[in-house]
């Protein structure tokens, strides 16, 4: 905890901080709002019941950062490896953000709300995403293998191909519209 600098209930707007290091912070209760956080490097920082608003987290590295109830709105968060964050209480929710090309690979996010996010090309491997709702969202080339899917709610999801028997999708949610993502590896056609 030495050396650590603190941050509670602030407010941070337009704030840059793109190709530059952030290391050894904890924010609480802390909003950001319009800033730019691309290709920062992010080391060992704890995020605890923040916001981030129409942010930019593009290509950001998050080395050993924690992320406890922690919000992204309307943010651009491509290429984004959650993989590297602790473990320590991850607790994220998506509401309309950008996360294309995003890893979130051996993650436990049960409950995760990914609401009317794009997640083109994420990586899905191995994460425990029981419980999380996909609404409206777009799974377009997300990769989906050995993913735990128990209770997921996908229904208004789009373009996503789930192998049921490389997933566990036990009483998840799908639109019969979204069948066919379900059936893709069979090569068959649904009319």
């Amino acid at each position: 905890m030495t050396g650590m600098k603190f941050h509670e209930e602030e407010n941070f707007e337009n704030l840059v901080l793109a190709d530059r290091k952030l290391q050894d912070q904890v924010y609480e209760s802390c909003s950001f709002l319009n800033c730019d956080f691309s290709d920062a490097y992010i080391s060992f920082c704890r995020f605890i019941d923040c916001t981030f608003e129409n942010c930019n987290l593009s290509m950001a590295k998050l080395a050993g950062s924690q992320f406890k109830d922690t919000l992204f709105r309307g943010c651009k968060i491509l290429g984004v490896n959650f993989s590297d964050c602790t473990d320590l209480l991850f607790a994220v929710s998506f509401e309309k953000c950008l996360l294309d090309y995003a890893s979130f690979a051996g993650r436990k996010m049960a409950g995760t709300p990914f609401g009317g996010s794009s997640l083109k090309n994420a990586d899905f491997t191995e994460t425990d995403l029981s419980s999380a709702i996909f609404v409206n969202c777009n799974l377009e080339n997300a990769v989906f293998s050995k993913t735990t899917l128990r209770s997921a709610d996908l229904r208004g999801a789009t373009d996503y191909s789930i192998d049921p028997e490389s997933n566990i999708i036990r009483k998840a949610r799908f639109s019969a519209s979204g069948i066919e993502g379900l059936l893709r590896k069979y090569d068959i056609n649904i009319e």
